[in-house]
């Protein structure tokens, strides 16, 4: 490690950096630390310790007034005394230092600055402002920062280590086995996002990068996802999250994650209002709704662990790089319990179990006759009295069946040091034979035997559940990877009102967008309101109009069935009274007077501005399966007609709609059409628009149309 050298200038066009603008500060040519202490377990003395190490090849440039040299190193007084401008500078000093750092780092054009230093927005509004002035200087100076309050970053293939950790003191990042990817981590939290780093290393997945975004006052974990996106020492990203800070970044990272078919692992913790409420205090982010995220990283084919166990297991199950667009799984195993466990798991992560080929089970019962050759493929213990029948078992699988997944439950029998060598004979012939194919192998072995099954090129599992998860979740990412970039989807012209209109202002601004209504009138008196029902035709709904009312059934605002003039009279003084009784202060601007439908399947459309990613739609069958079930389908803004109807699909009470238990089929395409029409209306209305209710939407049958029977649109 050298003592002298030069270094780059501060990249530029800082004002929309891509993601290699953080070259410099997660694999840079030289590095200063401010704040270099020559004690090489203190905050200012592990980079260093580290960085030496492990053989990091550029320079190293300690900042220390009071030391010549630290860990050996030249060390120099501060940062204009430094022979060469670094590439990035770690900053290791307490508060106003830590500022006048920064900025002497950017007026030698240092392009990115690793802030440890804490006491920011995480703690009061006192640290929010000075964060802010920290941010103020970097951008000033076109410098990337990192933090403050971070733990750091590493990468392991440089020796670059400006990170505090004390977790190297229980082992190094692992090494790769032969052929096997590389996991990156990007994580908001410095201590888990180790803990994520140190259990893979555990299991032996290699992570040769970490990196730790802290407060995240300028480098987000949006723009660490998209750089990892980019870089080709990188294969699968793992990332934790406790709230998104900047949506459309975060979006055109997965986006750049999903082009390059690199997994997104992500651990989004805070789904609770507890959690949502620590993860605030403790990194100081802006949380989202936690459905609204969970459909947004459904979208881009993000794997949404629930704990580290299944993050790591999907990571390494990834390594293989095999993503099967359409994923089946077939199964051979020595147990038929195992075989219905597997069946089970499967069944819950919606992976397709077909079973195998009539004649190619025939054949199977040939070699053995009591074998059960459906899927799963019990083939009894009996297949180790004779090695080749495993081969001939495990080829069928492949050729025969088709699967692009399988799982091989051979529990104990795997680590026999009679048996295993000419399992794995038997097993590699065919696996040789089709490499396109994930293949895990379910068995309890001592570790230089699971060694040597990876080694092959197998996934090793204990716990075959665990491994249905991870398989289900490559296919996912297959789908996912398979999917064009979504289309664009042309925008109406929208002109929202000065205030929040009532409920047929609304209807009609959405009727504009393309959204229809149920035949109605607006009706100033009580004789035009008779005349409005004898043209729509008896039976008719008679509402209150009024923009203060959003909730008309609560203040006795909703007539059903009005079946005559003389009905509507006595109804128009009816909800005049109501209105008078239960909402004195309400403006009342009239009567409503709509067609009265039956036979139709109410169905609720909505719009919520989400604060990181924007207008997002909603759909969900009305009634029970809204209010309590939550059975509703999420979408950033705008969807088309395809995307709104898979949005439909998904519904769980989709069968409804689809003619259940002798229904008629309801006219889902014209719903489509109403909930992309809904979101385009969100998004070219602007920031303005708060949320939008149309609930209920009545979907007549087949060919008959959907039409909006209730509007609600409030504005920011």
């Amino acid at each position: 490690m050298a003592d002298g050298g030069t270094g780059t200038g501060a990249p530029a066009g800082f004002s929309s950096p891509g993601f290699s603008s953080l070259a410099p500060m997660l694999s840079p040519r030289s590095v200063a630390v401010i704040g270099a202490s020559d004690d090489p377990t203190r905050i200012g003395g592990r980079p260093l310790s580290y960085m030496i190490s492990r053989g990091f090849a550029g320079p190293v440039w300690p900042v220390n007034p009071k030391r010549d040299r630290v860990q050996g190193l030249a060390a120099f007084p501060d940062v204009d005394a430094l022979p060469g401008v670094p590439d990035a500078a770690i900053v290791a000093v307490p508060g106003a230092l830590a500022e006048a750092a920064v900025e002497a780092l950017g007026r030698r054009g240092c392009p990115a600055a690793i802030v440890f230093t804490a006491g920011y927005a995480e703690v009061d509004e006192a640290g929010q402002a000075a964060q802010a002035r920290l941010v103020s200087i970097a951008r000033g100076h076109g410098m990337r920062l990192l933090g403050p309050n971070c733990l750091g970053l590493f990468n392991a293939p440089l020796g670059y280590f400006p990170i505090f950790t004390a977790s190297f003191e229980n082992g190094w990042p692992a090494e790769p086995l032969p052929g096997r990817g590389r996991v990156g981590i990007a994580s908001q939290s410095g201590a888990y996002g180790t803990h994520l780093f140190g259990a893979a290393r555990n299991r032996g997945i290699a992570t040769p990068v970490v990196v730790t975004t802290g407060n995240e006052a300028e480098v987000t974990l949006g723009d660490v996802i998209g750089w990892m996106a980019e870089d080709d020492g990188i294969e699968v990203i793992a990332a934790y999250s406790e709230g998104v800070r900047e949506g459309p970044r975060f979006l055109e990272a997965l986006e750049a994650a999903r082009r390059a078919r690199k997994p997104v692992v992500m651990m989004k913790v805070g789904r609770s209002a507890l959690g949502a409420h620590a993860a605030r205090s403790h990194t100081a982010s802006i949380a989202g709704d936690d459905a609204v995220t969970g459909a947004v990283l459904e979208e881009f084919g993000v794997h949404r662990a629930r704990n580290t166990e299944e993050m790591l297991d999907v990571a390494y199950a990834a390594t293989p790089r095999i993503y099967p667009a359409r994923n089946t799984l077939g199964v051979v195993s020595i147990s038929g319990g195992a075989g219905v466990m597997i069946s089970d798991a499967a069944e819950e992560q919606a992976m397709p179990m077909p079973p195998m080929p009539e004649d190619a089970q025939e054949r199977l019962r040939v070699l053995i006759p009591y074998c059960n050759p459906a899927n799963p493929v019990d083939c009894t213990a009996q297949v180790f009295n004779d090695m080749t029948l495993v081969g001939a078992f495990a080829r069928a699988m492949v050729e025969d069946g088709g699967y692009t997944s399988l799982i091989a439950f051979f529990t104990q029998v795997g680590a026999s040091p009679s048996l295993a060598a000419k399992l794995r004979a038997q097993l590699n012939a065919v696996r040789a034979d089709h490499p396109d194919r994930l293949w895990v192998l379910s068995v309890l072995a001592p570790p230089e035997r699971v060694r040597e099954y990876e080694a092959d090129g197998y996934l090793v599992f204990e716990d075959p559940s665990r491994a249905v998860v991870a398989l289900a979740a490559q296919g996912r990412f297959g789908a996912a990877f398979a999917r064009p970039p979504r289309a664009a989807v042309p925008l109406p012209t929208v002109t929202l009102p000065a205030e929040a209109p009532d409920e047929a202002g609304a209807k009609r601004l959405l009727e504009e967008a393309g959204l229809p209504a149920v035949p109605e009138a607006a009706t100033a008196g009580v004789e035009e309101a008779v005349e409005a029902a004898r043209r729509i035709g008896f039976p008719v709904v008679m509402k209150l109009l009024s923009p203060d009312i959003l909730h008309k059934s609560e203040v006795g605002g909703v007539l059903l069935g009005v079946a005559d003039e003389a009905a509507v009279r006595a109804g128009h003084a009816r909800l005049m009274a109501n209105a008078a009784a239960n909402a004195p202060s309400a403006r009342v601007t009239g009567i409503l007077v709509a067609r009265q439908v039956s036979g139709a399947v109410e169905v609720a459309l909505g719009i919520a501005r989400d604060p990181v990613f924007g207008p997002v739609a909603m759909v969900g069958l009305g009634g029970v399966f809204i209010e309590v079930l939550r059975d509703v389908a999420l979408r950033r803004c705008p969807v088309d007609v395809t995307e709104a109807e898979a949005m439909i699909r998904s519904l769980r009470g989709f069968p409804l709609l689809d003619g259940a238990r002798g229904r008629p089929r309801a006219d889902v395409p014209a719903l489509a059409r109403a909930l992309s029409a809904l979101s385009a209306f969100a998004a070219a209305a602007g920031e303005r628009l708060a949320s939008v209710d149309v609930n209920p939407v009545l979907v007549l049958p087949e060919g008959e149309g959907a039409f909006a029977a209730d509007a609600v649109i409030e504005l920011g």
